[in-house]
């Protein structure tokens, strides 16, 4: 069978069984279309929690990252499993013991203050938005690249598919949906690592074939090195940021995790706090599997991909690569006539595609008009195809490439739904039922949650048809906005009890829109734009979330000092959700 046909077949079996428990898990109430009725298992829920985590950057994107970054790329690891650690021991427990359905919902009950929750709101939809552009792009890289459908319609069919799941069951259907989901891209992304580690290393376990020796004896790691530096690269395993910049950006990521809503919510679908902190020591584990890999699947993508097209006749180029220049994903312009691929260091590596002045219809005919793509250098290639190109760049069966794609599908669209149940509970519960309708009846408030996430959807889709950016960079803004934003209301809220509405909503406001302002200024060329010399304190956009984090953190606590403290009753509650699990347990809605 070929590619496609394999593709087809794979990805309908999988789309077909996420339809199949969408019906059988469809939401009867709230309280099952938030929480998917607080009685989910701590393993089902550790295998939800990993699957809404681990999104199309995680499977398609960081491992990209990783192989053109190399050691640089590691703050991602870092950061991202780091965070994960931060919230099941600092967050998750307390979080579920307070009993809400929602972030916006624990911060407007602990500060007392629609304000504030109104606040919490906008910053939920702003980071939630953020991050679901880049899922929605990365499914449609999946479906134009391995369907032959166009890029547009990847979208809309990626939209249909997490409409029906999310809108029939909620958080109910979407828990199970992702239990299933969990399986599916943790197969896929190891069946080609095991495959590529035993053809290059002869070793079984990716992590270890990484470290291990290649045929002429040498060690990989260091084979990559030479081919780098032969190139004219930064050897792989050294880095270039500075121990600042690494410091932020892993910090942002690790608080970025810890804030971010669609994931926290996942610990109020248990029935008790020692379900919560259960579910997040598997769903660390389950995480884990996947992020031990990456730095592999890097490695042996990044060495696969040198060998196969530099100094190679573009004539004899793999079937590959052409394949995937008909998506712009990767592309060659023949400057010195050779008819050879010059794959040097030059700042196509930066991320930016060429801009191409005239379009001749053949391949590698297009001549490039931008001075972005240094002298020598012919080839451009887009980080987010290194994960999904490499079962095909290592000659694998078909059937291994199909599976990759319905991986990267299912966790694109398992992270998606999560975002887009935020959304809605934010829009429904947190501002329609808690301040414009509060009367409003069970049925009404369902209603109105399935609309917003209707909307939602139209809105993540059209970030999906004209994306912001490859995705992981723009899922790393998402982490340094919920750093900046809801990281130090939440902590502060659970840990001092004399943290106020003022205080929280200062120092919310301003997190985030310095964090906005950054962004902007430095990703979108806005109010001046700026290079990296301009950076403030020598800090990139990724990792400025830290800096808006601690922005936050003293705003909070000088404005709360000289504002009155908060009602004896808020003070006595935060106390009362310190106490380990079992005593004084807040019920749940």
């Amino acid at each position: 069978m070929s590619v496609q046909s394999w593709t087809w077949l794979l990805v309908g079996i999988t789309f077909a069984l996420y339809f199949g428990i969408a019906i059988w898990a469809r939401a009867g109430s709230t309280k099952e279309f938030y929480v998917a009725g607080g009685g989910v298992s701590p393993l089902a829920n550790g295998m939800a929690t990993a699957a809404d985590w681990m999104s199309a950057a995680s499977f398609i994107s960081m491992a990209g990252i990783i192989s053109f970054a190399g050691y640089d790329g590691s703050v991602y690891l870092m950061g991202w499993t780091g965070g994960y650690v931060l919230l099941a021991l600092l967050l998750a427990p307390y979080l579920r013991k307070f009993g809400k359905f929602t972030v916006p919902d624990f911060i407007g009950d602990r500060y007392y203050s629609n304000t504030a929750r109104t606040v919490a709101v906008i910053c939920a939809l702003i980071v939630s938005f953020t991050y679901v552009a880049g899922q929605m792009r990365g499914v449609g890289i999946v479906f134009s690249q391995f369907l032959q459908v166009d890029i547009v319609y990847g979208v809309l069919i990626g939209m249909t598919v997490v409409l029906v799941f999310a809108l029939l069951g909620g958080m109910k259907g979407i828990t199970y949906t992702q239990v299933a989901q969990y399986c599916v891209l943790i197969f896929a992304f190891m069946v080609p690592a095991f495959f590529i580690s035993v053809q290059m290393t002869g070793n079984l376990i990716p992590q270890i074939g990484m470290g291990s020796t290649v045929e002429d004896g040498t060690f990989l790691l260091d084979k990559l090195d030479t081919l780098h530096t032969q190139l004219g690269f930064k050897e792989y395993t050294s880095g270039s940021k500075s121990t600042w910049d690494v410091f932020a950006i892993t910090l942002a990521l690790m608080a970025g995790t810890a804030g971010l809503p669609h994931v926290i919510v996942r610990f109020f679908t248990v029935p008790k706090v020692k379900d919560a902190r259960k579910s997040a020591g598997y769903a660390l584990l389950l995480i884990a599997i996947l992020y031990t890999t990456a730095p592999a699947i890097a490695v042996f993508s990044r060495t696969n991909l040198i060998e196969t097209v530099s100094e190679k006749e573009y004539a004899d180029i793999p079937v590959w690569f052409k394949n995937w220049e008909d998506t712009g994903l990767i592309s060659w312009t023949d400057k010195n006539g050779d008819g050879k691929i010059q794959y040097v260091a030059g700042n196509a590596l930066d991320g930016k595609k060429p801009v191409y002045t005239e379009e001749r219809g053949t391949y590698g005919e297009r001549l490039v008009s931008n001075a972005n793509l240094a002298a020598k250098n012919e080839l451009y290639v887009d980080r987010d195809i290194m994960v999904l190109a490499n079962p095909e760049i290592a000659q694998l069966p078909n059937w291994v490439i199909g599976l990759v794609a319905a991986g990267g599908l299912a966790a694109a669209l398992s992270t998606a739904a999560g975002l887009l149940l935020v959304i809605s509970t934010s829009v429904s519960h947190d501002l329609i039922k808690k301040q414009l309708k509060p009367d409003i009846s069970d049925k009404a408030e369902l209603m109105a949650a399935r609309i917003s996430i209707f909307v939602a959807i139209l809105i993540a889709g059209y970030f999906g048809i004209n994306p912001p950016g490859f995705v992981a960079a723009v899922v790393a803004l998402a982490f340094g906005l919920a750093a900046a934003s809801f990281f130090p209301a939440i902590v502060l809220g659970i840990f001092d009890k004399k943290m106020n509405k003022e205080g929280a909503i200062s120092g919310m406001v301003v997190g985030i829109v310095l964090m906005l302002f950054y962004m902007m200024k430095f990703k979108l060329d806005m109010f001046g734009g700026g290079t990296e010399e301009d950076w403030w304190f020598g800090t990139s956009p990724e990792g400025f979330g830290t800096i808006a984090m601690f922005v936050n953190v003293v705003i909070s606590v000088v404005v709360s000092r000289m504002t009155p403290a908060p009602p004896k009753d808020v003070q006595e509650m935060v106390e009362s959700i310190r106490i380990p699990s079992g005593a004084g347990e807040a019920s749940n809605h």
